[in-house]
């Protein structure tokens, strides 16, 4: 999981196209319009046999807010790799509090971080 979001991050069609599983993978995909990715969330996985779930949410900058991408994406291991299946994604405005850690992944809380920018 961790890999595919440092893919979108880099950018990398190539190694998302191969993580992704041959049943689900699209043709073509085209991350010109994806978001500059601020930080990675994972907040909960698991995995039974061969199949896996990961719950994670990608933040990302918007003009005068957060984005936020949550999303509890399948995975399916072949020859002891993992591909992914599918993901049931929800997009939202995130609107953190003063005193929430960070979305843009410092570690520190908002209001000592980007709330000063």
């Amino acid at each position: 999981m961790r890999s595919r979001y440092s893919a979108y991050c880099h950018r990398l069609n190539d190694y998302l196209l191969a993580t992704w599983h041959r049943q689900t993978r699209p043709e073509v995909l085209n991350l010109d319009a994806m978001p500059q990715w601020a930080s990675l969330r994972v907040l909960a996985a698991s995995t039974q046999g061969e199949r896996g779930s990961v719950h994670f949410q990608g933040f990302y900058a918007l003009a005068d807010n957060w984005g936020c991408l949550e999303e509890i994406s399948e995975f399916s291991r072949k020859n002891g790799r993992w591909y992914y299946v599918s993901g049931d994604v929800k997009d939202t405005v995130f609107k953190p509090g003063r005193n929430d850690i960070c979305p843009c992944g410092s570690g520190k809380k908002y209001k000592q971080c980007c709330l000063r920018r």
